[in-house]
């Protein structure tokens, strides 16, 4: 008797022990499958979440290439914040974004970041870009040289009867879209790095708002991205264009199609014939294959580029034909 209750007692033991691993594996299994589901992003090209970080000055390029993207992968999502290019390479940097789309490359300085903490950067170039000038319909000097646009932006012209003594009297007030946008960095390189005289420039918020004040102003000239401005098809700037005029510009002497003043038109900008151009990058922080790698190379691709090309800007995997067509130009007044 006593033998089978010790054999029962062991038998009970056993049986114990075997329920106690039974769970402690199923615990330690359990653990391992959250840890796994917990490190590290879960993206992938098609699929997951991720920040991104754009330069204001594209937003209706990069809204419609979204729009597009999240229509074609529903599983997809790029949270998007339009900013000025200061803002967006600094969330870069700060991990804030996984992606950013500017119009220049990092800096030295800046790639230094990432080399500090052993990390690497993809960089594609997938559009060219150009500067629009505008002016209000009620002043008609709208043709500048490059020598004229220098001397705008450095300060020694100031009013618009120094370019054309027919024209008016009024300063010739300066307006950007941002004090940190890209736009602002670009046309002081032009300038030669002077600052910029404060009672003659001003910065809105954003591109919407130089055009709202150009419109206002018969004396203001605005600065802007030429997808604000370049797309006939889109109600917000055909209704742009009704309120202000774009701005013919002659480039450089040496340049092709010297002395002749030209509007920033897709084939011009391609031609060369257009002197305020610049790339378009997307950069992504670390060389994984994510959402972030995903949404680049659907910009990149033929889907994407389509949209670049009706956006007005020149795709940068997609030759452009050159068509002369003699009906009016969404541009002219």
């Amino acid at each position: 008797m006593l033998r089978n209750m010790k054999k029962n007692k062991h038998r009970n033991l056993n049986c114990r022990t075997i329920f106690i691993l039974v769970i402690l594996i199923a615990g330690l299994a359990a653990c391992n499958n959250n840890s796994k589901n917990s490190e590290g992003p879960t993206d992938t090209p098609t699929s997951g979440s991720i920040t991104i970080s754009v330069d204001e000055t594209f937003k209706p390029l990069v809204q419609a290439e979204l729009d597009v993207f999240h229509a074609t992968y529903p599983n997809a999502h790029l949270n998007t914040h339009f900013k000025t290019e200061f803002e967006s390479v600094n969330d870069l940097l700060k991990d804030s974004a996984q992606l950013i789309i500017i119009p220049r490359e990092l800096s030295a300085q800046e790639m230094k970041v990432f080399q500090a903490i052993n990390l690497s950067v993809q960089k594609t170039k997938f559009a060219v870009d150009a500067i629009a000038l505008i002016t209000n319909p009620a002043n008609l000097d709208s043709t500048f040289s490059m020598n004229q646009i220098r001397d705008i932006f450095s300060g020694t012209v100031s009013k618009w009867s120094q370019l054309d003594k027919s024209g008016i009297s009024d300063d010739i007030h300066v307006v950007f879209d941002n004090a940190n946008s890209s736009t602002v960095r670009y046309i002081k390189e032009i300038a030669g790095g002077k600052p910029f005289d404060g009672s003659r420039f001003f910065a809105q918020e954003n591109n919407p708002d130089v055009i709202e004040y150009v419109g206002k102003h018969k004396n203001a000239l605005g600065i802007i991205g030429v997808n604000w401005v370049s797309d006939s098809d889109d109600s917000t700037v055909t209704n742009f264009l009704h309120k202000v005029r774009v701005a013919a510009l002659s480039p450089e002497v040496n340049a092709p199609g010297a002395g002749e003043y030209r509007k920033p038109y897709q084939a011009y900008i391609a031609q060369g014939y257009y002197p305020l151009v610049r790339n378009v990058y997307v950069i992504i922080r670390g060389g994984r294959r994510g959402l972030g790698t995903g949404f680049a190379r659907f910009i990149c691709g033929d889907a994407g580029q389509r949209i670049v090309l009706k956006s007005g800007l020149i795709p940068a995997t997609m030759p452009i034909r050159v068509v002369d067509i003699k009906n009016k130009n969404v541009f002219d007044n």
